[in-house]
């Protein structure tokens, strides 16, 4: 401090008390603080160098065993097993919905033509057709001529049963085929043909007719 300031805190003392509570109060702090850093420091130190040990519990004595009880042998050991199992994973299986059929509509076939007319064959009411000629039918003149042969015969039955027709063919002479066709048709008679329904209807009636000479 200079001369200047003590001379002018000698003749202000309220100011030279001001000052001198200051200094005094710092030195105080100064030291209570320095004391209590100490007393502070050296605490935690002892508090790090002590170490409470303790005692560990005594161990628990086992129960004595029952006097009555019987000792049983010890449990056999069962050594593990030397074939290994191995568990395949499961498969696991899609099941795909069937697909439905595809149904296709045909056209519908066309109706079958009707059937053609079923025609029964003529027959005969007068028996073997060669039994009605005989030889005094003969014609005169074919025999006088020696003339001999089989005439085939095609007669046409109508639908009351009566020869409408005759045509001839063979190795027979004009006047043989002539009397055939002649005789037939004024003697056979017929049962005619029917149609699918029943009916009578016109059909054909093929026939082999032999001309001979009686020998004497």
């Amino acid at each position: 401090m200079s001369y200047a300031q003590r001379k002018q805190l000698s003749g202000n003392p309220a100011l030279a008390t001001f000052f001198t509570v200051v200094v005094v109060g710092s030195l105080m702090y100064a030291i209570v603080t320095g004391l209590a850093y100490n007393v502070i420091k050296k605490t935690v130190q002892d508090l790090k160098t002590f170490n409470v040990e303790e005692k560990p519990p005594p161990p628990e004595k086992p129960p004595p065993p029952p006097k009555d009880m019987p000792k049983l042998p010890p449990p056999p050991t069962i050594p593990p097993s030397m074939v290994q199992i191995q568990l395949q994973p499961p498969q696991i299986v899609q099941q795909v919905a069937p697909t439905p059929p595809v149904i296709r509509q045909l056209a519908p076939a066309p109706p079958a033509p009707p059937p053609p007319p079923r025609q029964s064959q003529a027959r005969s009411l007068s028996g073997d057709l060669q039994g009605l000629i005989t030889g005094d039918d003969y014609p005169s003149s074919a025999m006088d001529n020696n003339e001999q042969g089989t005439v085939s015969v095609v007669l046409t039955i109508g639908p009351n049963g009566r020869v409408t027709g005759c045509s001839t063919s063979g190795n027979a002479s004009p006047t043989l085929k002539s009397a055939t066709c002649r005789l037939l048709t004024a003697r056979a008679r017929f049962s005619p043909a029917l149609d699918a329904n029943g009916n009578p209807v016109t059909s054909q009636y093929p026939k082999n007719i032999t001309w001979r000479i009686a020998s004497e």
